[in-house]
């Protein structure tokens, strides 16, 4: 049986065709490039219910719709197929009685990072690279670091001195070789771009190689999949450099191709912290690319990306399917950090809570109906932030009695709320 049905790279903006079994990184118009399939030689060889009867419970499953063409080239550490969760008592305090979560946050690495980093590596070793670089705001450069590791390539890895401190120690432990910077991920990028040039790395940055998106896009896959084929009505996405909103969108083109999904896709959401917010300032002005932002500022540092190199394909995807982008402060994603941790068990990233905030905020302008099925991408583990909750709980000395039950003190971070102690409720 065929592993793979890719085809070729393509440029969605010029659509020059590159060869996938070279190593090219952009097109020659400096435009990111995309995977294609041959999707009509698969449409004729593989039926959707035959996944069913797959024993592969990794994003592998789907090997078909990948990009790497040779089994022995797989990297995996058992990534993807992650629940699809049902959240009763927040859909019910919001008004959408089908609120979904898409739980990232128990991949290896801790967040939907290592869908990418698998997929991106294990392509990259098929190419026969040998040391990859990438600048990251932390969860990306520890998920390549670890992934790299496991395939014997040598991992380049620089990110800002504000990165959650977990991912740095992630990179260090892998062996890969580490630097901080006292900036954004843009200042790491032009560090990294000028590594590449001066040793000739293979340059692993969100887009400049093909195949992280492919990883990302497997989301998609599962999440039809996990709804019978029936896809639903709204997707929110906390949209940094936007490559799994991409990958979504590219994933329900290519199940629409093969025939395996009908109907009209979700409309989808990027969202945004109002201190980082390129994406949803070029869609409120319905441009087709954002602007850089400047002293982008956020406690939910996944999303603080002042410039995305693929936002043109964010856009696109948002306008293509009647979409739209959201804003959320750091004092608001915060408290729905703590209300989903309270009614549903769920310790989500702040990336994630970004995303159920921007639900509850369509949902009572309307924007979102009440009969609608809504899934919300929570990106990680909030295990990754733990300094995003602080609890304040009184010291008993031994022996000592319970006092004061009923009251569960907790706050978000100081960065973001000053000293106010928050109750939980």
């Amino acid at each position: 049986m065929t592993f793979s049905y890719v085809s070729h790279l393509y440029c969605p903006k010029c659509e020059a065709k590159h060869s996938a079994q070279a190593a090219v990184q952009l097109c020659s118009c400096s435009s990111p490039l995309l995977v294609r399939y041959r999707l009509e030689e698969l449409k004729s060889s593989l039926d959707r219910s035959e996944l069913a009867a797959r024993t592969e419970r990794s994003l592998w499953r789907y090997h078909e719709l990948l990009p790497v063409e040779r089994a022995d080239n797989v990297v995996t550490l058992g990534e993807g197929i992650t629940p699809l969760l049902r959240m009763p008592k927040l859909g019910s305090g919001m008004g959408i009685p089908q609120l979904l979560m898409k739980d990232e946050g128990i991949t290896p690495t801790g967040s939907f990072k290592a869908r990418g980093a698998a997929v991106g590596v294990s392509k990259a070793k098929e190419l026969g690279v040998r040391e990859l670089a990438m600048p990251t705001n932390g969860n990306a450069g520890a998920a390549w670091a670890l992934y790299a590791a496991r395939a014997g390539i040598r991992a380049t890895v620089v990110m800002p001195t504000d990165a959650p401190e977990i991912t740095r120690k992630e990179c260090a432990a892998a062996g890969a070789r580490l630097y901080l910077v006292d900036g954004l991920i843009s200042d790491a990028g032009k560090i990294v771009a000028q590594a590449i040039a001066e040793e000739g790395l293979y340059d692993a940055s969100t887009l400049k190689e093909p195949y992280r998106i492919e990883g990302k896009k497997t989301m998609g896959l599962e999440i039809a999949e996990q709804l019978n084929w029936r896809l639903p009505d709204v997707i929110l996405y906390p949209t940094g450099g936007g490559v799994g909103l991409i990958g979504i969108f590219k994933a329900f083109q290519e199940l629409q191709a093969l025939g395996w999904v009908q109907g009209k896709l979700p409309r989808l959401v990027a969202v945004q912290a109002e201190g980082c917010a390129p994406i949803v300032q070029a869609w409120k002005e319905k441009k087709t690319e954002s602007t850089f932002w400047p002293a982008s500022s956020t406690v939910a540092f996944g999303i603080n990306v002042p410039k995305a190199l693929g936002d043109f394909l964010v856009l696109d995807a948002l306008y293509r399917t009647d979409g739209c982008a959201v804003a959320v402060d750091d004092r608001t994603l915060l408290r729905e950090q703590l209300r989903i941790a309270g009614e549903e068990g769920a310790f989500v990233c702040p990336e994630g809570a970004a995303a159920f905030a921007a639900a509850r905020l369509l949902r009572s302008s309307g924007w979102i109906r009440e009969e609608e099925t809504v899934v919300v991408l929570n990106t990680g583990s909030g295990v990754k932030y733990p300094n995003t909750v602080q609890a304040s709980p009184p010291v008993l000395q031994p022996g000592e009695r319970l006092t004061g039950r009923g009251e569960t003190w907790l706050r978000p971070d100081d960065h973001a709320s000053g000293q106010e102690r928050l109750p939980l409720t």
